[in-house]
């Protein structure tokens, strides 16, 4: 799934880093000439983003100030294995670990990572004169010590997970006129779930009927791999109106109804039926899918539909040597249930997930001067914008307004601008410790749910169970 940049852009970029480095080459190469030669070691988890900051801006680092940054892009498995081993057992290997947003406050409890405010007070010769933590969207909030606002993590990518449709099918005269006969309503991004089953069963039949290789839907159900949980948790359960995985920490950490709890309440059995009943109108790889997969099927084609995380958009939408669907991808919010949108814009929920990740430097790290060095200039404005056109991600606001960003929107149908204007109603994890703890306990039930060995209700009441004996064996429940 790794973006691959074709030479011209990689020439073009490498020349607007090259301009860059010109006109810092003072703070750059003097900032770095105490660590001429050294080699930074990181490990990043094998996104477009990670394939941008390993091929193109650790090469314009390295170029700047000497100092050269060797990336290990990895699975996501791999990533957080051996990143969380490394820092556990103090073994120094990694001077740059990836720092996914909701795994941040366990970092934080465990004290792995390093105080960048603190340090870059501590050295203010290492302090570049274009990275502005004010800069950055309010996605960088995330990275922070809620205690003390002070940062831990540079953004590195920042994306939310839309709806995507194919535009090409939802326009065709032919097809709309069928699914109007059908459904009685014109054929249109869904807005509402029941719309959305509609449709996946409309494009299901046509492709029986068409002899071709296309399902309504996508779903990332993996029966053995978190991402399906992750999906329901942090993409499908916030559209229904059930926020932070159901757990209310106001109440006592509760996750069971019984208790103050939403993770086995009636909205969440709903949103976890209607995901599993997806799967009728699915491609048969879903149920091993996971993010990675689900963007590979509707990029090949296979579905007509799907929530699909943003950071894959622009090489789905894009690069025709990996993608059947080049200039036929829509964009638009996720289907939500009555009410949900409105308690979002009043801040009191929110409507999908906002996903992203940063780059840290771990408390062994034996470089931290030199990384803390690297982690500034990914920060720079400067070297946003093709970053962004290659990997749908943004995390200064300054970047929306670029022209070469503009120009990739249009391509995209749409999606910069979604982001945008809507990036608001959307939400990261919630700042929970126990967050990897709490989803092994859960995660067996969502597995059996999928592959049909027990009910979504049964499902989630065993489910709550699990997450309250979990939280009060972590000492949060009193």
């Amino acid at each position: 799934m790794r973006a691959r940049l074709g030479l011209t852009v990689t020439l073009a970029a490498a020349s607007m880093l090259a301009s860059l480095t010109i006109a810092k080459a003072d703070f750059w190469s003097d900032a770095g000439a105490p660590y001429k030669g050294l080699v930074l070691h990181g490990i990043t988890e094998r996104t477009p983003s990670s394939n941008y900051a390993k091929e193109e801006l650790a090469a314009a680092f390295e170029k700047a100030t000497g100092i050269k940054v060797d990336f290990e892009t990895t699975s996501w498995d791999q990533m957080f294995d051996k990143s969380i081993k490394d820092m556990e057992a103090k073994t120094g290997i990694y001077d740059l670990v990836y720092i996914e947003q909701d795994i941040i406050y366990s970092y934080l409890s465990r004290s792995f990572l390093v105080d960048l405010t603190k340090t870059l007070a501590d050295n203010p010769k290492l302090a570049a004169p274009d990275f502005d933590t004010k800069s950055f969207t309010s996605f960088i909030n995330y990275f922070k010590d809620p205690s003390n606002e002070h940062l831990y993590g540079v953004p590195m990518e920042a994306f939310i997970k839309p709806y995507l449709y194919r535009k090409d099918l939802f326009d065709d005269p032919k097809v709309q006129a069928a699914f109007k006969a059908k459904y009685t309503y014109d054929l249109a991004p869904a807005t509402t779930h029941q719309q959305y089953r509609d449709i996946a069963e409309f494009f299901t039949q046509w492709g029986r009927d068409n002899d071709e290789e296309l399902w309504g839907t996508t779903v990332q159900a993996s029966s053995g791999h978190p991402a399906s949980v992750y999906e329901v948790l942090e993409s499908v359960w916030p559209t229904f109106g059930v926020y932070n995985w159901g757990i209310d920490a106001s109440k006592n950490y509760a996750a069971s109804v019984a208790n103050g709890g939403t993770m086995n309440s009636d909205k969440a059995k709903a949103g976890l039926q209607w995901w599993l009943d997806n799967l009728k109108y699915a491609p048969p790889e879903s149920t091993s899918s996971t993010w990675d997969e689900v963007a590979a099927t509707f990029a090949a084609g296979r579905a007509a539909q799907g929530l699909v995380y943003g950071e894959n958009t622009a090489w789905i939408a894009t690069d025709d040597s990996r993608s059947k669907v080049v200039g036929k991808v829509g964009v638009a919010l996720p289907p939500l249930a009555e009410g949900v949108k409105a308690e979002a814009e009043a801040g009191k929920g929110y409507v999908g997930y906002f996903d992203g990740g940063a780059y840290g430097i771990p408390v062994t790290s034996k470089n931290k001067e030199a990384a803390l060095l690297f982690l500034q200039f990914i920060g720079q404005a400067s070297v946003q914008p093709d970053w962004a056109v290659k990997s749908a991600r943004i995390t200064l606001t300054s970047t929306y307004d670029d022209p070469a960003v503009q120009e990739q929107d249009k391509k995209l149908n749409g999606y910069y601008t979604l982001m945008k204007q809507t990036g608001n109603l959307f939400a990261g994890a919630p700042p929970y410790p126990f967050h990897a703890q709490v989803r092994e306990a859960i995660s067996p039930f969502f597995y059996e749910a999928i592959t049909g060995q027990i009910t979504a209700g049964d499902a989630l009441d065993k489910a709550a169970a699990a997450a309250e004996a979990e939280l009060g064996k972590l000492g949060y429940r009193k």
